[in-house]
């Protein structure tokens, strides 16, 4: 019956497998004292504080500080200007729905009408808020200003 070769008979060849030198290890062994370190210094003392790096600036420290806070009830609004509505008829109803599907607002959410530019027909105008400026251009037009809530 011939013999298997089995797993603990394996061995590492011959001169493959060297031992490491224990430096630091006293006088009597070899690398004694400064242990190969040389003398001084942040590296012979292996201490370096976690994020250290070798001087350059830290990421830590290069990175711009999170400044002030987000209001988390601040009201956002779709805003378009006076010369946008143009494109609709003489006495058509601009709602926020018509805009949208026009492509002149594009997100959902509330709307809000300001004074850029000039409207040369009356229109009825439908939003959620509209600027003090915008609501005298759109009067004066001969048109109506209307709340949306």
């Amino acid at each position: 019956m011939t013999e298997r070769l089995q797993l603990h008979d394996l061995k590492p060849a011959p001169g493959s497998k060297k031992k490491a030198i224990r430096v630091g290890r006293g006088p009597g062994g070899k690398g004694a004292k400064t242990a190969g370190r040389g003398t001084k210094g942040l590296k012979a003392r292996n201490t370096l504080r976690p994020g250290f790096e070798g001087g350059q600036t830290p990421l830590s420290m290069r990175i711009p500080k999170l400044k002030g806070f987000t209001n988390p009830n601040k009201e956002s609004f779709a805003i378009i200007n006076l010369a946008a509505l143009d494109g609709f008829k003489a006495g058509a109803t601009v709602t926020p729905d018509e805009l949208r599907k026009r492509g002149l607002v594009k997100h959902h959410g509330r709307v809000k009408v300001l004074a850029e530019g000039d409207l040369g027909k009356a229109l009825k105008v439908r939003a959620h808020a509209f600027s003090a400026a915008a609501r005298t251009k759109i009067e004066a037009a001969g048109g109506s200003a209307e709340l949306i809530e």
